[in-house]
């Protein structure tokens, strides 16, 4: 039989989809084993948010090469669908596939193995291949740009099909325009307790920054009725907390016949459903409203927790990245969630040395995050992207200011952070048992997005329960079950 491993890279949609395509993998008869050297497959599914992410798949793509030189690489995702050319000239690449065909790997494996009915002939090419999914010869398309999507018919033709197929002479590409269809949306998942649902795909807005809306398209939305269906195959399954995720949550449904907000999809699913406990991933300030803060208040099945991106305190720094709120919109909508939810874990997103950040941009933002409720921050260096504005930008900064600027950003957070720990001494909080342990204890998540250790306790995972935090020791809280 043959036999895959696959390996997903960046954020939870990217999750979701890795878990969805590994259930089609095994369904079309692969077997899952446990380290890439192993199989005859290995699946990468990327990221290409950063340069970082794409050096992390490259030196992946190099090692299991080395180490298992039969094995066939197939890279898609994010960073297959932004630079497929690139990819394919690395030793080991099999197939690069791109978003735009990710629901149609488990086929091409499937045929690629000689497996089922569809099975090729003898001498069967990737070209003969890729005609058996898609119907015709495969053509190496133009990817969207911001705003506009690429035409087929217009797209400058390969100088020949096999140029096409194999991405200037590597390994074959399949990367076209990605369609308004919404691919993968699995009610099961790999996580062990806390699965991801991603209702969600691609983005309509055009951060300067942001390389997403090439590589995933414009938003659509996966229609409320099978959002719920999916929540209560995952109850019947038995899980406790599902996470909600997707590329931007607050544009889900307006793309739909019937448009629906995203909270009149979540009043829907607790209305609906009987899942203990839903989870909001990431949902941008401008799509936080009085209604919306209420309902996580009140709503003890909601986690009391948002992300909510922010990139920069700057309003001068807003403006040139094509953000759609200023400082002042963005504290309003934190300050209203701590006001109804003292206790609520408030997480952000902050780029540091975006081109033309100046010291006095940077002062003010670390400022303004020092002036808010924020348990937890992501912060990141700014990376250009090939194809965006923001690469294009004069004022580009050099490492080593950008690392000084994290840094402070990161002491301040620090000490927000341990202040937001030790203010849970003393409390109880409502927690999920995670398939995890650490220093021999059971590791739990809390409603508020919080680390809790339970020594001594033998609950097992996938447990609600209420735990009464005792104290915090680096970075992680200690508690018993009540």
């Amino acid at each position: 039989m043959a036999t895959f491993h696959l390996l997903n890279f960046g954020c939870r949609a990217s999750q979701a989809d890795g878990a969805a395509l590994k259930q089609q993998l095994i369904q079309a008869g692969l077997e899952e084993v446990v380290c890439p050297e192993q199989g005859h497959f290995a699946v990468l599914n990327t990221c290409t948010v950063t340069a970082t992410a794409d050096a992390e798949v490259r030196q992946v793509i190099r090692r299991i090469h080395r180490h298992n030189p039969r094995c066939q690489i197939v890279v898609t995702g994010c960073y297959a669908q932004r630079a497929p050319d690139e990819i394919s000239q690395l030793p080991g690449v099999a197939w690069v596939v791109g978003n735009s065909h990710k629901h149609t790997v488990a086929d091409l494996l499937r045929l690629q193995r000689g497996q089922g009915e569809d099975t090729p002939q003898p001498g069967t090419t990737s070209a003969d291949a890729t005609r058996e999914l898609t119907g015709t010869p495969p053509r190496l398309l133009e990817i969207q740009t911001c705003g506009r999507a690429a035409n087929p018919e217009t797209a400058e033709p390969p100088a020949s099909e096999s140029q096409a197929a194999r991405g200037r002479s590597g390994a074959p590409v399949l990367v076209g325009e990605i369609s308004n269809a919404f691919h993968f949306s699995p009610a099961f998942s790999d996580h062990q307790t806390r699965p991801t649902l991603k209702i969600q795909d691609g983005c309509n807005a055009c951060c300067s920054f942001c390389v997403i809306p090439q590589v995933r398209g414009r938003s659509r939305s996966l229609a409320p009725e099978k959002v719920v269906e999916q929540v209560r195959e995952l109850t019947r399954n038995g899980y406790q907390e599902i996470v909600l995720s997707g590329i931007n949550l607050g544009s889900y449904g307006k793309d739909l016949n019937q448009p629906i907000s995203f909270l009149g999809l979540l009043e829907q699913i607790l209305t609906a459903t009987a899942i203990a406990r839903v989870r909001i991933s990431s949902i941008e300030a401008m799509d936080i409203n009085p209604e919306f803060i209420r309902l996580v208040a009140h709503e003890p099945r909601v986690a009391q927790h948002f992300h909510v991106p922010l990139q920069s305190g700057s309003d001068r720094i807003l403006r040139l990245m094509n953000r759609r709120y200023r400082a002042k919109q963005y504290a309003e909508r934190i300050l209203a969630i701590h006001e109804q939810i003292p206790n609520c874990g408030i997480g952000a997103d902050v780029m540091v040395g975006f081109p033309g950040e100046t010291e006095q941009d940077h002062a003010v933002s670390l400022r303004f995050i020092e002036s808010l409720p924020f348990s937890y921050l992501h912060i990141f260096p700014y990376s250009a992207r090939p194809g965006t504005r923001a690469a294009a930008m004069p004022g580009q900064l050099n490492g080593r200011v950008i690392r000084e600027r994290g840094q402070q950003i990161r002491a301040v957070m620090a000490r927000k952070r341990q202040a937001f720990l030790e203010a849970q001494i003393g409390r109880t909080l409502s927690a999920l048992t995670l398939d995890e342990e650490r220093e021999g204890a059971r590791v739990a998540l809390s409603s508020n997005y919080l680390t809790l250790l339970l020594p001594g306790s033998e609950v097992p995972p996938n447990v609600l329960l209420t735990v009464r935090i005792v104290r915090s020791v680096r970075n992680l809280l200690y508690g018993y079950p009540e």
